[in-house]
């Protein structure tokens, strides 16, 4: 199986929820910040993941999100909802109404309360989920992020989930920060589109047969990750080179600071809307020293985000 015929690949946004005042979304501002995305390099949508705060939020408020995307014209093949929950009830009335608005792709962290879990009772869980939605429609990438959900996927689990549910467990995103893990899930099983949750691996996991990228940086940099995507594919692999350095750069610029607010904090001052700096406790904004010195380091890169065409909000 060749990258274009992945069910998903390419460029990524994870994507930001942009909040009202009293700290509810606010979904009109999310679809307009999705458009912006797709408009400005990105092939995607990953909403409700970790940079969208998708664990500070209910079922309902979700399924609302997803809805709201949908009804905002959004391109369903273009989204990829985060709906790994702890319980499995959830997860399924999550991804069982993605995929009831036609939205097949969902990435799927495993259950991450209990710790110390075995592999034999993850694959319970997963397929647990599957059984239960009984869709064949539905396209599976696993959520690998040991850091945060201290629950690590192993390649003996990946291989017999998709021996078990072939077709179904489409990829993987990897937000492990290790390359060969990226690299040697990639090169293990074939047709398994492995997304590099890290934009310095972008190039890397393109050339190790990866599909592309999901990550937070993507918000305000996927026109820069889409040049090295189109330069990788058009053989300049100069190019390609000396673009992954800019944009390794912006993204170590940007993940000294708390990573979602900080990201809200330079929507803010790029669109003028100070709403973009809401975000929900226990994660807090920047304070106005922190704020100040982000911003003086972005500018130093020499990095400017896309227009906003008339905002996102």
């Amino acid at each position: 199986m060749t990258r274009s015929e992945f069910s998903h690949s390419g460029i990524y946004a994870a994507a930001l929820t942009p909040l009202n005042a009293d700290l509810s979304p606010d979904e009109d501002a999310l679809v307009r910040h999705g458009r912006w995305l797709l408009d400005n390099g990105c092939d995607g949508l990953a909403v409700l993941g970790t940079t969208g705060e998708a664990n500070s939020f209910s079922v309902s408020e979700r399924m609302s999100m997803i809805e709201a995307m949908v009804e905002g014209g959004v391109p369903v093949s273009s989204l990829m909802p985060g709906t790994g929950c702890c319980s499995i009830s959830d997860t399924v009335e999550l991804t069982r109404h993605a995929l009831g608005l036609g939205v097949t792709g969902a990435l799927m962290l495993p259950p991450f309360y209990y710790k110390g879990v075995s592999d034999d009772g993850l694959f319970a869980a997963y397929a647990q989920v599957i059984d239960r939605i009984d869709d064949d429609r539905l396209r599976l990438y696993l959520y690998h992020f040991p850091q945060m959900s201290s629950v690590p996927l192993s390649y003996d689990l990946i291989a017999r989930l998709i021996e078990a549910y072939p077709g179904i467990i489409a990829g993987m995103k990897d937000s492990s920060g290790e390359f060969t893990n990226m690299s040697g899930a990639s090169e293990r099983f074939p047709g398994f589109a492995v997304f590099s949750g890290s934009d310095e691996f972008l190039l890397d996991i393109l050339n190790a047969g990866g599909a592309g990228c999901i990550t937070a940086v993507s918000n305000i940099a996927s026109s820069l990750a889409t040049r090295v995507l189109r330069a990788w594919r058009d053989g300049e692999a100069d190019n390609a080179t000396d673009l992954q350095e800019k944009l390794t750069t912006v993204r170590e610029t940007v993940c000294a600071y708390p990573l979602s607010a900080a990201l809200k904090e330079i929507m803010a001052r790029h669109s003028g809307d100070g709403e973009w700096r809401n975000i929900r406790p226990p994660l807090q904004a920047l304070d106005d020293a922190g704020a100040a010195d982000l911003l003086a380091r972005l500018a130093d890169t020499g990095f400017s985000l896309p227009a906003l065409n008339g905002g996102v909000r």
